[in-house]
């Protein structure tokens, strides 16, 4: 049976932080694979600067293909909106009964994951990998000492897609935050310019 941890995002657009994290937790931990899932667009949400679901798609496909390791997942993208995290792990769960399904978060989330619908059905049924983040230093919850919450020392990056797509519209070089494959697409898509 396979550890598979679900690094779940927007990825519009991914950037080199997302594979600093996803490829860490995959060497640093017992997950044997990491899958980017795509967050779809939400129908009810107007959201001008979210890139369509193939277009960020296909930019964590291009990202990651040099990766073993990470693949990118569409899975969420056929399950009815708004998605809720338990409903992805239970159909993940189903679909690929081999696998054993974990979560990766920062610790921004771990402190909200108390009022994500049904969580206590996701930390009975799934291990949760939490990253740091700067602003947090460590972060006291009521996770601290459950036995499905693992920490992992993870490089804390502070790259953003928000500052990476403001960057891009203001015309400014960005190419060092991207894998070249994901800038060549943006570029010739011409995505986040306006």
């Amino acid at each position: 049976m396979k550890n598979i941890g679900l690094y779940f995002g927007t990825f519009n657009p991914i950037h080199i932080g997302h594979l600093i994290i996803a490829n860490h937790m995959v060497e640093n931990s017992d997950l044997d694979e990491i899958w980017m899932v795509v967050t779809p667009h939400n129908p009810f949400k107007k959201k001008s600067s979210l890139l369509d679901n193939h277009h960020r798609l296909e930019m964590v496909f291009k990202a990651t293909e040099d990766y073993d390791k990470i693949s990118p997942s569409d899975i969420e993208f056929k399950l009815p909106q708004p998605n809720y995290t338990v409903h992805t792990l239970a159909h993940i769960s189903d679909k690929y009964p081999d696998n054993n399904f974990s979560l990766i978060m920062g610790e921004d989330n771990l402190k909200s994951l108390h009022k994500w619908k049904n969580y206590e059905v996701i930390l009975q049924d799934h291990n949760v990998y939490v990253y740091p983040r700067i602003s947090e230093g460590k972060v006291e919850t009521q996770f601290d000492n459950h036995p499905k919450i693992h920490r992992v020392n993870a490089p804390i990056v502070e790259i953003s897609s928000t500052m990476i797509r403001n960057a891009i519209k203001e015309n400014k070089n960005i190419k060092p935050l991207l894998t070249a494959e994901v800038w060549q697409y943006i570029d010739e898509m011409n995505f986040y310019k306006k």
